[in-house]
């Protein structure tokens, strides 16, 4: 595993990916927890790239677009035939988002050879719940620091199979109170991961590590839309752990960074007008169930792949 600190490091972010597509403005951005993650992480300064799968469609031409601008490594990245991932949004007046339907389209993929070899070159690899990554997270962590979104995973078998193999552990805890955040970072610390990560929403949020708790309050902002700042405050501070900054000064950074994502719309900005096919869109409840079936498949055509032929 690749220990040093880098001024700007190797991050390569697995994963989810979609177009965030808000019902009220009619308008389309790019997003999904590992596709931000390297955005936020090369604004931040980190060598990132991408991995993932989209398809070849408008929406897929829109985001590929999108991380093309932002100077991200894509070189991994598939493009199939097929739909990309997309996410209808509707918006309140306070900015917050209530997720109605999503179709998870070609998204959903198993790390190739290749891939792995990126990772391993690289000081970290991001994933997280929605990436259904769970089966490779030891290979990922085999030569790389592995950074993992929980988002409000707390169930304890499920933070059993995954904290073993973090470096930095992330999760959203706005609904857990204090006695509870001690005690879940306390659980995913005791079970390996090294860095715990809690945000909790207009309570801030807290960094558990090495000797270390660091709170940080919310920044003050005219809040536009919330999608995509649990994201930008994981990436600063991953960005910052790997440059080994002190651990204050890159929680008020992450916090600044999440303040200025809430003064605009999407995760990352680049809107577009929706141009999606939506008939296979399914309700919210429903997707985390459809893409254990996609990523098994997956697994299952990379294992197929490489039987040789007789």
């Amino acid at each position: 595993m690749r220990i040093e600190s880098a001024t700007s490091p190797r991050l390569i972010a697995f994963g989810d990916n979609d177009v965030d597509c808000y019902e009220t403005t009619g308008m389309m951005y790019p997003g999904g927890n590992a596709l931000n993650v390297a955005v936020f992480a090369r604004r931040a300064g980190a060598d990132a790239a991408f991995i993932g799968a989209m398809g070849d469609d408008p929406a897929g031409d829109h985001m590929r677009a999108a991380l093309r601008a932002e100077d991200v490594d894509i070189s991994r990245l598939r493009t199939g035939a097929g739909r990309s991932a997309h996410c209808m949004i509707r918006n309140s007046p306070t900015g917050e988002r209530e997720f109605l339907s999503a179709d998870l389209g070609v998204s959903i993929i198993a790390p190739e050879r290749e891939d792995l070899q990126m990772i391993a070159n690289a000081h970290a690899v991001h994933t997280g719940r929605s990436s259904h990554a769970v089966p490779h997270l030891p290979a990922f962590a085999e030569d790389s620091r592995l950074s993992f979104d929980f988002a409000n995973q707390t169930d304890p078998d499920y933070i059993a199979k995954v904290a073993p193999f973090c470096y930095l552990a992330s999760l959203s805890g706005a609904e857990l109170s204090d006695a509870d955040v001690i005690s879940l970072q306390s659980q995913i610390r005791a079970l390996g991961a090294t860095w715990c990560l809690i945000t909790r929403g207009e309570k801030g949020a807290v960094l558990f590590g090495p000797d270390t708790e660091v709170s940080v309050r919310p920044i003050a902002a005219k809040v536009v839309d919330t999608l995509g700042a649990g994201d930008s405050f994981i990436a600063r501070v991953l960005v910052g752990l790997l440059r080994e900054e002190p651990a204050q000064a890159l929680m008020d950074a992450a916090a600044q960074t999440a303040a200025e994502t809430c003064e605009q719309h999407g995760g990352f900005g680049y809107p577009a007008p929706i141009e999606i096919d939506n008939t296979h869109a399914m309700p919210i409840g429903q997707v985390h169930a459809h893409a254990a079936k996609l990523a098994a498949r997956a697994m299952q055509r990379n294992a197929n792949k490489s039987v040789p032929a007789t």
